[in-house]
């Protein structure tokens, strides 16, 4: 098997938040981040089709202003906690730093959805948007 050592992401769109600093966003959507606006790009406004206000979505982000080096963390900066590996916390410094956000869609106007709570900055690239399933009865 040949592993590619890289791979490309195209944002679909961009967060348009008015958290503007890492500093001014809580570590959780839950723990009182605004509603956003997600701007998806024109090229990809049919990839919208079929949602709608009400659902719940999974935004996956590119964490741009992440630090990629890092592997250990103290679980939500708190240094009295252990060092941890990343993979087992939801830091935003890692290796690929990609954001995972439950969020809930308030409004639709053209390319344009408006969602939160979302922790994630003002600029932030979005790479992907997936609906969230509802559980199945054979789960």
């Amino acid at each position: 098997m040949n592993q590619q050592e890289t791979y490309s992401l195209k944002p679909v769109g961009f967060v348009r938040s008015q958290l503007v600093r890492r500093e001014d966003a809580p570590m959780q959507g839950y723990e009182g981040a605004p509603d956003v606006w997600v701007e998806v790009d024109a090229a990809f406004a049919e990839a919208m089709k079929g949602i709608e206000v009400g659902e719940d979505l999974i935004l996956i982000t590119w964490l741009h202003a992440a630090r990629r080096d890092i592997l250990q963390v103290h679980p939500r900066s708190d240094e009295s906690q252990p060092l941890t590996g990343v993979f087992a916390t939801r830091s935003p410094d890692r290796p690929n730093p990609l954001g995972l956000h439950r969020v809930r869609v308030r409004q639709i106007e053209g390319s344009r959805l408006k969602v939160g709570p979302l922790e994630a900055i003002d600029g932030t690239p979005v790479v992907d948007i997936k609906l969230v399933l509802a559980a199945s009865a054979d789960a």
